[in-house]
């Protein structure tokens, strides 16, 4: 007898047996099913991998990751099945609108139920539903704008500069920690003042600039610190991990101490610490490679490993260790 051939898939030159895709299918919508959302997103992503998911499987994945609040992939995944052309298209249509809802892209679904509306494409017995979705759109969109007006006076009298400054460094960096999550646009003069005063410890001079950094706020602000000064706009700026010479670093200690963990995450650590107090500036004028071995060293001294290193520089670190010491 001829023995049936059965297809056998491979991705990156491991095999995959026959049925192993359906299982983690199956196992991925009995997961959604009973709650168990990680759970049901793991399997999904496991199958997804080998193959393409139809439009049960994405839904279902869209439907998990959006019970575990993964909003940003959720919606990806949504758009992906409007271009396949689901037949689920009112399902995952009213996931879709709540999503946008939970990022807060309220002018987004005012727009989106509109055309739906006018042109008729919903079902009679689901019109009344996304009526009632776009009101609720409105109202959590009007209230959102109250609570944010009222919290910009709060916010203005509490960066002006004079009360910041009546703050100590611990105080100043927690209050612009509480800024992380809100629109800071409206603030961007505060926060300019902010990082150009000439007494805010060097620490939070960063935070302040990271946040403007982060939502792409243009404004032309002069910082100086380590006496060093510098004209920046904050589009033009990427993160303190994200620079150049910051790379150089590290891609030399991950070479060195590539063979001892131990010292490998200490150094990484306080790196990441560093780059925060001396940005934009970095660690000039010291050379990637001078600075990748000192902290080496530091690091080895910190251990009791007493070694020859160079002092100028180990004491720029040192400098750096004490200025990171805010909460």
């Amino acid at each position: 007898m001829t023995k049936r051939k059965r297809h056998v898939l491979k991705h990156d030159n491991i095999v995959v047996f026959p049925g192993t895709v359906q299982t983690l299918l199956r196992e991925g919508h009995m997961f959604a099913e009973n709650y168990q959302y990680e759970k049901a997103v793991a399997s999904f992503e496991k199958a997804f991998v080998y193959e393409a998911g139809d439009e049960f499987a994405l839904s279902a994945y869209a439907f998990a990751l959006y019970e575990l609040k993964d909003y940003d992939k959720a919606k990806g995944v949504c758009e992906q099945l409007f271009t396949m052309g689901t037949t689920l298209y009112v399902e995952v249509m009213e996931l879709y609108i709540t999503i946008c809802m939970q990022l807060k892209e309220y002018h987004q679904v005012e727009t989106l139920i509109t055309t739906l509306l006018e042109e008729n494409v919903l079902p009679h017995d689901q019109v009344e539903k996304f009526e009632r979705l776009k009101s609720l759109n409105r109202e959590v969109s009007k209230n959102l704008e109250k609570r944010e007006n009222a919290q910009l006076l709060i916010e203005e009298q509490e960066y002006e500069l004079e009360k910041f400054c009546a703050l100590t460094p611990n105080e100043q960096s927690i209050r612009l920690h509480r800024l992380m999550d809100t629109n800071v646009r409206q603030l961007k003069t505060a926060l300019k003042a902010i990082i150009e005063c000439s007494t805010i410890h060097p620490f939070v001079q960063s935070l302040a600039l990271i946040l403007l950094v982060e939502q792409e706020v243009a404004i032309d602000v002069t910082i100086a610190k380590f006496k060093q000064t510098k004209n920046v706009n904050p589009v033009q700026l990427v993160l303190p991990n994200q620079l150049p010479q910051y790379g150089e670093i590290k891609n030399i200690i991950e070479k060195k101490l590539e063979q001892d963990p131990t010292t490998l995450e200490m150094v990484q650590y306080l790196m990441a610490k560093h780059a925060i107090v001396t940005y934009p500036f970095e660690w000039h004028p010291f050379e990637a490679d001078d600075v990748a071995y000192s902290y080496i060293d530091f690091v080895s001294a910190m251990l009791g490993n007493v070694q020859e290193m160079d002092y100028e520089l180990i004491d720029f670190l040192q400098m750096l260790e004490k200025l990171t010491e805010l909460h």
